[in-house]
């Protein structure tokens, strides 16, 4: 059940009392005031609300009395419970239609709390159950199998996963998106789980012509979500990495490229993290790499010219000491991008 702390009590107190000229009492579940315009009379017990909370029913008090002033007690009722009852001291004829306001007031605050906070668990359950199917290894017992099929997925059905970057859940990615079991992660991805491969296809077509800055990464179909999971998020590294013309690659295709980035090869420090600070280098290397090493065709893309281009190459093994246009050099240069984002 429901339960006004204090100090939400006073608050909706005394920000009613500022628009109606009388003192406001709120009770809890067991008849205690939490919350009143008369900050004394806090923690003691009114009878008039403990009998309104028995009854359900509004209780009058005509009279004042040691433990109580004349006014009116109406019951606060959530989901059909009697979570706390609205008190307004004074003349029950004068006080009677501001109690119905109150009470409708409060009530709407109560629902929209328990709605956020019931919003709030369920984000929470939601990513713990995703930080446990990315990190499950092994068959899924019963009990993960019960909870995947919560979020539509068959942990009998083999998986690719999706990894997307720079999506904008607008109402037609909202629309595409529906069918599948989705989680919205951190640092601007979010995670999608495909278990018809057959669909693949056309759904990354639908997203990626309505979203040209839309990033995507496809896990190969596996039996383990986890390992789908971890192909996908590698192949987003090579795609951040390497950025590449198309919006879109796939695990099986930048397997070499993954073990690329994990391999070891250069012990000492990463050469191309010169670069970093030199932005048009290292889009420069990127076109290069993209053009096959072409001369034209990288001047042309970057809209430079030539001899520009060429004064860049330069400066690209001024700073990391390898020529990238040395084939072999320039393999180096690859890893060591690749390097930066494994």
């Amino acid at each position: 059940m429901f339960q006004l702390s204090e100090k939400q009590a006073q608050e909706i107190v005394d920000k009613m009392m500022k628009d109606i000229p009388y003192s406001i009492n709120i009770m809890n579940d067991q008849g205690v005031i939490v919350g009143s315009g008369k900050k004394e009379r806090i923690g003691t017990v009114h009878p008039g609300a403990v009998k309104a909370l028995s009854t359900g029913k509004m209780v009058e008090v005509w009279k004042d009395g040691r433990f109580e002033k004349k006014g009116t007690n109406e019951p606060i009722v959530i989901d059909e419970e009697r979570v706390g009852v609205i008190g307004i001291s004074g003349n029950p004829d004068e006080v009677r239609p501001f109690c119905n306001i109150v009470r409708t007031t409060v009530a709407l605050l109560i629902e929209q709390k328990t709605a956020l906070e019931n919003l709030a668990h369920e984000a929470n359950r939601k990513k713990a159950f995703l930080e446990l199917l990315l990190s499950h290894h092994g068959a899924y017992s019963q009990k993960l199998k019960k909870e995947a099929a919560a979020y539509k997925i068959d942990l009998l059905l083999k998986t690719a996963v999706l990894y997307l970057k720079h999506l904008d859940l607008n109402n037609e990615a909202s629309r595409l998106l529906l069918p599948y079991p989705s989680f919205r992660m951190e640092q601007d991805y979010d995670l999608l789980l495909i278990q018809n491969p057959a669909e693949v296809d056309k759904l990354i077509k639908q997203l990626t012509k309505s979203q040209p800055g839309l990033l995507i990464s496809i896990g190969n179909v596996e039996a383990s979500i986890s390992e789908s999971f971890r192909q996908a998020k590698s192949a987003m590294n090579v795609m951040l990495a390497l950025k590449p013309p198309s919006q879109v690659i796939r695990y099986e295709e930048a397997a070499f490229l993954v073990r690329l980035s994990q391999a070891n090869l250069a012990p000492n420090q990463n050469v191309v993290g010169k670069l970093e600070d030199a932005l048009d280098l290292m889009e420069t290397l990127r076109s290069f790499i993209h053009n096959n090493c072409s001369i034209s065709t990288t001047a042309d893309e970057l809209n430079i010219h030539r001899n520009t281009l060429q004064y860049r190459l330069k400066r690209i093994q001024v700073l990391t000491g390898k020529d990238p246009r040395n084939l072999l050099q320039l393999f180096e240069l690859t890893h060591g991008l690749l390097s930066l984002y494994k």
